[in-house]
């Protein structure tokens, strides 16, 4: 279920693709078998766990942009039970450390909640440029779509032509209008015509565009914060969802991002993209770790098939190349 109380159009079609993200999920995650417990057996003297089984899977976390917190977190309470003798083999090791992973991930593995009351409901999406923005944009219109919901668009990185261009096009493929203006204009000024415009035409979600922000500028994060609230003086209750937009290959830099995102705007959601390239996935849970932030949706691919809700469990099992 994507949060929402109306079914999607087609039921019958969900679970399949959900499976098949999952799927390809897991194999892009690992690129053959489990990165993090992979050969692991051949460690093990005599089948019992010690300290070099530990400390190779500290290593393996680490480099996975895990970080160092988390996996100490992690690896502090497998020590425990070792120190306890709780883990006879290594089938206890990865049953503790699946425990262990979901223990941190699935806190924040909250689906983005659509309130029917609050009408339109406003999503302002944000973050670097290059994360992939534009087009969690246009997948989530999409989602939204199957759930009968009508969706405008509106435009706001208006220093780019190829961004509004971009979101036109996603907006003609799924049907949803597009409000945009000339390239230079106040990415404010965008907005708050979206948001009338949204309001005058019974619209259920406004998703609104920025442009790919430098999180280390100053007066770039005033502007967003100035859009945010140009937002609330259309409804005093807006923007209902700042989602935040990190590329998962940018390991704890996308961390760093979502720090700052957080301080200046107030970050009420995450999607993490590019989860199909160099990322093995260990910073989903430096952010679930560290931030508490809630996790929403999950990419891993440019097809619209390969955006879907973050589910802890599917995604731990995958990370560990586990059957569903």
């Amino acid at each position: 279920m994507f949060g929402f109380k109306s079914k999607p159009k087609d039921p019958a079609s969900a679970p399949a693709e959900k499976a098949g993200f999952f799927t390809r999920l897991r194999a892009k995650l690992n690129k053959g078998d489990s990165w993090l417990t992979y050969d692991l057996a051949n460690l093990l003297p005599g089948g019992k766990i010690d300290d070099a089984v530990l400390d190779e899977l500290e290593t393996r976390l680490i480099t996975a942009d895990v970080g160092v917190e988390t996996t100490e977190r992690i690896l502090g309470g497998l020590r425990k039970k070792v120190a306890r003798k709780e883990l006879a083999d290594l089938d206890a090791l990865l049953a503790a450390l699946r425990s262990s992973l979901l223990e941190i991930v699935a806190p924040v593995a909250k689906p983005l909640v659509i309130d029917p009351d609050r009408s339109p409901f406003a999503i302002l999406v944000v973050g670097v440029n290059g994360a992939g923005k534009t087009t969690t944009i246009g997948k989530l219109a999409r989602l939204l779509k199957l759930h009968d919901m009508k969706v405008l668009l509106a435009a706001g990185d208006t220093f780019r032509a190829a961004a509004v261009e971009q979101l036109q096009i996603w907006g003609q493929r799924n049907e949803v209008p597009v409000i945009a203006q000339a390239t230079g204009a106040d990415p404010a000024a965008v907005v708050f015509d979206a948001m009338q415009a949204a309001k005058s035409r019974g619209i259920d979600v406004m998703i609104a565009d920025t442009a790919g922000r430098l999180h280390t500028q100053t007066n770039l994060m005033d502007e967003l914060k100035k859009v945010k609230r140009v937002m609330g003086r259309v409804d005093e209750s807006a923007p209902h969802e700042v989602l935040l937009v990190l590329d998962a290959s940018q390991g704890q830099n996308a961390l760093q991002q979502a720090r700052l995102f957080n301080d200046a705007l107030g970050v009420t959601g995450i999607v993490l993209t590019k989860l199909d390239g160099t990322a093995k996935g260990g910073i989903v849970f430096a952010i679930a770790s560290e931030l508490g932030l809630p996790i929403r949706f999950i990419g891993i691919g440019e097809s619209a098939e390969d955006f879907q809700e973050f589910e802890a469990e599917a995604f731990v099992d995958a990370l560990l190349k586990r059957d569903e």
